[in-house]
């Protein structure tokens, strides 16, 4: 009677290490200052994010940029008097034909994305505009460096690689060589050869503590 209520019990369903899917099912834990790790290695950070944040983050540092840049091309006009002098023909600003700040962002604009000059320009008379035009050069060399190879090197990654190779549902166990061994099949998709692959199993085993 006790063996057939032991039979008749429902087995306690455990926790799998790894899902079906690949998903590992470990969390850590106690890894005290975890934020400032992740921030010191900021470039690899960006890159093991998920898309829709790396997205976020490309839209967001541009938009900022922008702005703020912007808003140095029209302080710097709104500094030497440029806004309230933009229709005198005989006064030479800084940047002509800026005297608002749409102005100085379609002008920030044309100088970030080399359009090329046409209605607005800047001239000889400002030498701050002289250097903030180097500063943005340079900065936006910067932020097309770190976020373009950033974005690039997420595409290049291997990761989804393993969306096209197949395991076999079960695993089986048979005798061969007189042995009991564990067998399962792996299959690849696409027609590209893996040269060189390796192929590692573990075995976890739990035992129940009393």
């Amino acid at each position: 009677h006790q063996q057939q209520a032991a039979a008749a019990a429902p087995r306690r369903k455990r926790q799998r290490f790894v899902d079906k899917n690949g998903r590992c099912n470990v969390q850590h834990g106690n890894l005290g200052s975890e934020t400032s790790r992740y921030l010191s290695d900021l470039f690899t950070t960006l890159v093991d994010l998920k898309w829709r944040w790396n997205l976020f983050i490309f839209i967001l540092t541009y938009t900022v940029a922008w702005l703020f840049m912007a808003s140095m091309w029209w302080l710097i006009a709104y500094m030497r008097g440029d806004l309230n002098k933009a229709h005198d023909d005989n006064y030479t600003p800084c940047v002509a034909n800026v005297y608002n700040f749409p102005s100085a962002f379609l002008f920030f604009i044309e100088t970030e994305a080399t359009i090329g000059y046409g209605y607005r320009y800047i001239t000889d008379k400002c030498p701050e505009g002289i250097i903030l035009f180097l500063f943005q050069s340079i900065l936006g060399s910067i932020v097309d460096a770190f976020l373009i190879g950033c974005m690039f090197i997420k595409m290049s990654q291997p990761k989804k690689r393993a969306e096209t190779l197949m395991f076999s549902e079960h695993a089986v166990i048979s005798m061969r060589d007189g042995k009991l061994t564990l067998m399962f099949r792996v299959g690849n998709l696409r027609n590209s050869h893996m040269v060189s692959a390796q192929i590692r199993c573990k075995l976890l085993k739990v035992s129940g503590m009393s």
